[in-house]
């Protein structure tokens, strides 16, 4: 194995969906799972499976699913241990990732109980113990154990290389040092790195991976210095989705390391060619609008409007272009299909996406497709990439809206009626608001006698032109709760409504099965 060679650890499915609003499903993981397998990931890390059954189950799923190591998170506690490798243990190559508070700042604020001792440096050695006892205890159930010191970035450095030498000893394989604040400069943390690697005795016997929030901007820059400094593994997400201002992206990673590959001997397996396909995913199935200007994967990183640039671009493209769109996947053509297209003209098309299709769900996106084709005439794949993160699981939602009606004018009160369906129950109601949308929003919620708080609404067309999809994303909170709705249609009105309701959906059915206070109570901060 080249020492060059730089492993991918995909966590945009445990600490990507930890970005406030971005749960996902079931069906939605085993998706972005198989596309990331695709993508060429090393690892993935599939989710924390005592936090409640949906996430086990999760994680179960993807498991089964996918050839690449997956790994499952956990506490330094056995239960937790216990269930993570339960979720993963049909993986083809499991991985247990489990992890102990390491600064001062969380050894205090965590270990407040006696039982942990009563000064510092007594729940320091308390911490140790916690640490190897959980790799040993993970090492009985499969060999590929990674141990991770949460907040390593802010834990003084001798007491770190004692936790990291207990945990090797132990036998973990795979040594995590992340920056769970975002608080390090890139100078610091890759002299971390460099100090662990003379201070750990043991070090190579273990991999060092790093995992860098972006809480300064900078969890790519302090990526890139470590591995410049000995580490082996990037823990990364698609589109740079994380709690707070997110995690390092992985697209920025991976392609900082490929264009500047006269300055960088380090290489990935990654297929950059999957890139824009994997992030147009996770983007579809989180509600999480790219950035514009976001590097690699933003609707602008390939745009040039400046006439200086423009006229450069013609000339010779590497004027102002350092990579080109087809090196991550952006086709220079988008029009794919239209009215007249067979159901295996869209299976193609849906698998050089990145989806998966049963024969059912294939008929039932072809139904889908049609109906949208008859209304737009052409199909763009960002229609195709909207349909699948839209109505794939509309099975799954508890309700349904099935008819709406708005009126409103200049001088006229907005007024919306709705017709909601549940299986075979049927909701009718009416409602005025300030707008359309706002009646439409007060007649849900009165067909439901329920009341939300919309934390955020945002609208956006997905293709060009005046036949356009139109997306909206709805953000509801209900305690310290968020849940995000996402909908769309031809019609932007209809498209809020479908997005408000689908996240009244989700608030009810965690109500419903306490997933809230369940998820809540075993709910970590990211690593």
């Amino acid at each position: 194995m080249s020492d060059n060679r730089i492993f991918v650890f995909d966590t945009t499915l445990r600490d990507g969906e930890q970005s406030p609003g971005a749960s996902l499903n079931v069906y939605e993981k085993v998706e972005i799972a198989r596309q990331l397998e695709r993508l060429g990931v090393d690892i993935i890390e599939a989710g924390f499976p005592v936090s409640s059954p949906t996430q086990f189950e999760a994680v179960e799923r993807v498991a089964g699913e996918v050839g690449m190591t997956v790994a499952a998170l956990a506490r330094a506690k056995e239960i937790d241990i216990k269930t993570a490798y339960d979720a993963i243990k049909h993986s083809a190559k499991p991985r247990i990732h489990t992890f102990a508070s390491t600064s001062d700042f969380h050894i205090l604020g965590k270990f407040g109980e006696d039982k942990y001792g009563k000064t510092l440096q007594e729940k320091r050695k308390t911490v140790v113990q916690m640490s190897y006892d959980a790799v040993a205890y993970a090492k009985t159930f499969c060999n590929d154990i990674e141990f991770s010191a949460e907040d390593a970035g802010r834990t003084e450095i001798g007491y770190l290389a004692e936790v990291v030498e207990a945990a090797i000893s132990a036998g973990a394989l795979t040594i995590n040092i992340p920056d769970t604040t975002g608080y390090t400069l890139p100078s610091e943390f890759g002299n971390m790195i460099a100090e662990l690697r003379k201070r750990v005795s043991n070090i190579d016997k273990a991999i060092i991976s790093v995992h860098c929030h972006n809480d300064l901007g900078l969890g790519v820059a302090n990526s890139i210095s470590a591995i410049e400094n000995g580490a082996r593994q990037v823990e990364c997400t698609i589109n740079g989705i994380g709690e707070r201002a997110g995690n390092a992206s992985l697209e920025e990673i991976v392609m900082a390391l490929k264009v500047r590959k006269d300055y960088f001997s380090y290489y990935t397996n990654i297929k950059t060619e999957e890139i824009y396909n994997t992030s147009r995913m996770v983007s579809g199935f989180t509600g999480m609008i790219v950035q514009p200007n976001k590097a690699i994967v933003g609707e602008n990183a390939f745009a040039h409007e400046s006439g200086i640039h423009q006229d450069g671009m013609l000339k010779n493209r590497n004027t102002y272009e350092i990579m080109t769109p087809e090196t991550v996947g952006v086709r220079k053509t988008k029009i794919v299909l239209g009215r007249h297209s067979g159901r295996h003209g869209l299976k193609a098309r849906l698998d050089e996406l990145g989806y998966k299709l049963t024969g059912d769900e294939l008929d039932r996106v072809y139904k889908m497709f049609t109906e949208l084709a008859d209304k737009k005439k052409e199909v763009f794949d960002d229609d195709l990439r909207t349909l699948m993160g839209d109505e794939i699981n509309k099975e799954s939602d508890f309700y349904e809206l099935s008819n709406i009606q708005v009126s409103a004018g200049t001088s006229a009160i907005p007024t919306a009626t709705v017709k909601i369906t549940a299986g075979e129950e049927s909701l009718m109601e009416s409602a005025t608001g300030d707008g359309p949308v706002d009646a439409l929003f007060n007649a849900i919620e009165r067909a439901l006698d329920i009341k939300s708080n919309v934390e955020s609404y945002q609208v956006r067309s997905v293709t060009s032109g005046r036949q356009a999809m139109g997306e909206a994303l709805v953000r509801i909170r209900s305690g310290e709760k968020s849940f995000t709705g996402r909908g769309v249609s031809t019609d932007i009105i209809e498209a809020s409504g479908k997005a408000f309701l689908q996240a009244i959906n989700y608030l009810i059915k965690f109500q419903k099965t306490n997933e809230i206070n369940n998820h809540e109570k075993a709910k970590i901060d990211a690593i």
